[in-house]
């Protein structure tokens, strides 16, 4: 696994994406924070959060598309540059006392869209870096920086925001913002460093035919759909993430502001468990031989399930320590199970088409994340049993139903379709 830091362009591209998403750690308990103290109103902070990721989904497509027909090294460098002016805008703003909810607003929808881009760019680009046989190794390593820096960046970004000071804001609401505004601040550098390491690569080439993009796109959903493997898998990830997203970005920063006494720092903690566990079970999935495809698909269902009971016990845990221990452990099964798909569907998609096949896999994880969060903005407003209690029966019913298919979504399955993709390359 660590022999890929060895190629050169994938180590720079390692460190700034590092050091890129422990800043957006801090910006995922920022953020939340800043609007509920702007606002005291959940159902506020579910749109702020759709409204990042509405338009996320609208170009994740194009995007993919963009990444098979232009550098994917270049797409992401203008990405950084932007986003780093974003985000010192909005910590400039906070730190100065001018902050207004619609900036709040106006960053979330400029991140979304910029993020449409990245994305798919981000999960081309590695194909591109390594060879086949390092892909797991090199899979393992760049997802670990994310898990470390959500392992650590939610607990330090809490501690931050504790520790500042109470301030003043518009409307003679008090609240906590000059950590916030310290956290944006911190999340901007993270951009600065990341395009910096971005400059200093080679060139990563287009691939893709120079069709118009609409034509990309096209061939792109042709060829994902046809094949059923991929099919289920797309609806699998997309049930999960709708019923999942909503509790982990709503309903625990509103735990932690009404039931837990360590409020930001609480948040923090929860999120870093489960960043930790998905570091363990990353760490495991790159040095581990690959599972056969029977062992696979069990690992699977266990963490559907899993999913379902932790998301429901949280209606009920009163200390934050066994929220700790049960995220962590659940993070143990997701970050195991995360690598060894990316994996199987780099290996079975063919190099000219991986951005638009990719784009329509973020679209499956992430483009749910506006209608969850917003749903789960307004649930939460019955109560937080309610939310999570029936976000948790619903991931029971996804394990059931992904039981009863589960031949469909293999390994077995995907390598089935492996002469196809092979055709269209």
């Amino acid at each position: 696994m660590l022999s890929t830091l060895k190629t050169r362009d994938y180590r720079l591209l390692w460190i700034g994406q590092g050091i890129s998403h422990l800043g957006d750690q801090f910006h995922l308990i920022a953020l939340p924070w800043l609007v509920l103290t702007l606002t005291h109103d959940p159902f506020q902070l579910g749109l702020v959060l759709a409204l990042a990721g509405i338009p996320r989904a609208a170009v994740m497509l194009i995007g993919g598309a963009f990444a098979d027909r232009h550098s994917p090294r270049l797409i992401m460098l203008v990405s950084d540059a932007l986003r780093f002016v974003i985000a010192a805008a909005l910590a400039a703003s906070i730190l100065t006392g001018t902050v207004q909810l619609w900036m709040v607003y106006a960053l979330a929808l400029s991140f979304g869209v910029v993020s449409g881009f990245f994305m798919p760019a981000a999960e081309a680009s590695l194909p591109r870096l390594l060879d086949n046989e390092q892909l797991e190794g090199g899979n393992a390593l760049m997802m670990g920086a994310d898990q470390l820096a959500q392992f650590v960046g939610p607990a330090l970004a809490g501690v931050v925001i504790a520790l500042f000071g109470a301030s003043q804001i518009a409307g003679g609401h008090a609240g906590s913002l000059t950590g916030v505004g310290v956290a944006f601040a911190v999340d901007a550098a993270s951009f600065a460093v990341s395009a910096l390491m971005l400059a200093l690569m080679r060139s990563l080439p287009a691939l893709g035919a120079g069709s118009r993009p609409l034509e990309a796109i096209k061939a792109g959903l042709r060829f994902t759909l046809s094949r059923p493997a991929f099919r289920w898998l797309l609806a699998l990830l997309a049930a999960a993430n709708l019923l999942l997203i909503g509790p982990l970005l709503v309903g625990i920063p509103v735990l932690a502001q009404t039931r837990f006494s360590q409020g930001a720092a609480a948040f923090g903690l929860l999120i870093s468990a489960y960043g930790l566990g998905n570091l363990c079970g990353m760490v495991v999935a790159g040095t581990a031989p690959r599972p056969s495809s029977s062992t696979f698909t069990w690992l699977v269902l266990l963490l559907f399930a899993g999913f379902g009971l932790v998301i429901g016990s949280l209606a009920f845990i009163s200390s934050v320590w066994v929220g700790f221990v049960l995220l962590a452990v659940l993070g143990v099964g997701n970050g195991y199970v995360a690598v060894v798909m990316m994996t199987l569907v780099q290996r079975m998609t063919p190099a000219a088409m991986l951005g638009r096949v990719m784009s329509l896999v973020m679209l499956a994880m992430l483009g749910v994340t506006p209608l969850s969060t917003a749903l789960a903005g307004a649930i939460i407003g019955l109560g937080p049993g309610v939310l999570f209690v029936g976000c948790g029966a619903g991931m029971l019913l996804v394990t059931v139903v992904a039981a009863a298919r589960r031949r469909s979504w293999s390994i077995d399955a995907f390598e089935a379709g492996g002469a196809l993709a092979a055709e269209a390359a």
